[in-house]
């Protein structure tokens, strides 16, 4: 019990370590942060890449207004998609394993949960 815990929070701390060090690198390691603005404001970077009149920058806004909630609607369709397939497929791998294995399977399961719940939270407290 106690060497599963050792392990876990070692596992956890590496993780973080990774993280940390990857943020400390600069605004450069942060693609998703880039890449969000870059998306968000795709009309400005078009105009500025393309060179756009003011009369296409009219034109195009409305496209992209038409476009973005059919976008999100397939991201959605898309997430719940992998989500079904990954926790089928973690009940087909869990079902093959030990029950001391299923007992570190769940443990695993639960601390990229926390994970991600984690990061979420940094990215979130990041914004305000």
């Amino acid at each position: 019990m106690k060497l599963r815990q050792l392990t876990l929070t070692a596992m956890c701390l590496a993780i973080f370590g990774t993280l940390s060090l990857a943020h400390a690198q600069g605004p450069c390691q942060d693609w998703k942060s880039r890449r969000d603005q870059e998306r968000g404001n795709i009309l400005e970077h078009m105009t500025k890449n393309l060179e756009l009149t003011p009369e296409q920058q009219a034109k195009i806004q409305p496209i992209l207004d038409q476009a973005k909630p059919q976008v999100i609607a397939v991201r959605q369709e898309a997430m719940q998609k992998i989500k079904t397939i990954r926790d089928a497929t973690r009940t087909q791998i869990r079902a093959v394993l030990t029950p001391a294995q299923q007992q570190k399977f769940d443990a695993l399961q639960k601390a990229r949960e926390d994970m991600r719940k984690a990061q979420e939270e940094m990215r979130d407290a990041r914004k305000q």
